[in-house]
């Protein structure tokens, strides 16, 4: 009897802290966007299919409109669905929704710093800085163009080695933006069958394939998991410490040979950048914004690209007529006997549309990164209070 006592009550307390959740939400300047009543503690997680949570978005915005509110466990999160709308805030209003959202696994490995999951001023000084840095090594004295060219002809020299068998081209996929980004960072450009190579490749591919894992989603909604549960979370936090490893090696190695007048690659630009603002308290140029930042630009650039350049290949062989017409028109621009180069885009404009039409197509990052706003907002008649979370 008294068991079921207990139940009553935990359940009685349960209701007790989702009508106080509620009457949060309502009660103040405003009130937040409408959405599917949340259960105590779960939320809207049982309304979510989590193998492909904006499909679910997409059903749920059907009904609720482009504004709509969920609650991932406890927290309320903000849902923008659609072009229009997004655009409105990110574009719009970027600079209220410029704030990112919590990502408790990839905020307890890179401690706030970097670019992706930063915010502040440590993310403006070094968004700016890696920027700028970026475009300077485009128009320096080898530059970016030539990278891409130079592993195209890597990439092209691997698949000939296939002699027109079939095969799965994701591996060296995966291989030719990460040597395009591993130039511009570490100065470094890798064998495709280099052992170190393979290993951070093999380690960053298991790291994104454990982000969109429904068990990171359930440690998103649930940060307290990480500590006590073990899971797939633990080979997350085990291979960002060995991509970090390997950063901070290769920067000590930089530290050594470093040319303050003559800068090779992005570690040095930071470097130089380190020294010259070591007695500036408030911005962080340290070694630890660096190896995060380093790792930022490698996971982003290879992961983007390589994803983007297979679905692309997929969709030509599901599209002859389309793959015929972009065969037509390299033959005519640029022939069978030199490599292509940007000057070719303003005489190829089917292809030009063909590739735009494959990153529109492809919904690259379906769900977008978390943002938040910086400052209280009422956006499209709903109110939305600082730092609140959002999804897109």
């Amino acid at each position: 009897m008294a068991s079921v006592d207990l139940a009553v009550a935990l359940v009685l307390c349960l209701c007790c802290l989702l009508l106080l959740s509620l009457w949060k939400q309502s009660s103040g300047k405003g009130k937040l966007p409408p959405g599917p009543t949340p259960l105590p503690i779960l939320g809207n997680i049982l309304q979510l299919y989590v193998k492909d949570i904006s499909k679910s978005l997409t059903n749920l915005s059907k009904v609720y409109g482009p504004v709509f509110t969920l609650y991932f466990g406890m927290k309320p999160t903000v849902v923008l669905h659609g072009y229009e709308v997004v655009k409105e805030a990110m574009i719009d209003l970027g600079e209220e929704f410029s704030r990112r959202g919590s990502y408790p696994v990839i905020q307890r490995a890179t401690k706030g710093y970097g670019i992706a999951f930063s915010n502040g001023k440590i993310w403006k000084e070094t968004r700016r800085f890696s920027l700028m840095t970026l475009r300077n090594f485009g128009m320096g004295k080898r530059s970016i163009e030539d990278r891409v060219q130079e592993e195209a002809r890597c990439l092209v020299e691997e698949l000939r080695k296939t002699n027109g068998s079939p095969c799965d081209p994701t591996f060296i996929l995966g291989c030719a933006p990460c040597n395009v980004i591993c130039s511009i960072i570490f100065r470094n450009h890798f064998d495709y069958k280099d052992q170190i190579f393979l290993d951070l490749m093999e380690r960053l591919n298991e790291n994104i394939r454990i982000l969109g894992s429904p068990w990171l989603q359930l440690c998103s909604f649930f940060p307290a998991l990480l500590d006590y549960i073990p899971g797939k979370h633990k080979k997350f936090f085990e291979n960002f410490a060995c991509l970090k490893s390997y950063v901070l090696e290769k920067t000590r190695e930089h530290q050594a040979s470093l040319d303050i007048n003559d800068p090779q690659d992005f570690i040095d630009c930071f470097l130089i950048k380190m020294e010259q603002e070591k007695h500036n308290q408030e911005l962080e140029y340290t070694v630890e914004n660096l190896a995060n930042t380093v790792l930022d630009l490698f996971a982003a650039g290879t992961e983007t690209m390589s994803t983007t350049l297979r679905y692309g290949l997929l969709l030509l062989l599901k599209h002859p007529e389309v793959m015929a017409k972009v065969q037509k028109e390299i033959d005519r621009v640029i022939g069978r006997h030199r490599i292509p180069c940007m000057q070719d885009r303003s005489h190829m404009p089917y292809t030009d549309a063909v590739i735009h039409e494959i990153q529109r197509y492809i919904d690259l990052v379906p769900t977008n990164l978390p943002h938040a706003v910086t400052r209280d907002i009422t956006f499209r008649n709903y109110f939305i209070p600082k730092n609140f979370f959002l999804s897109d």
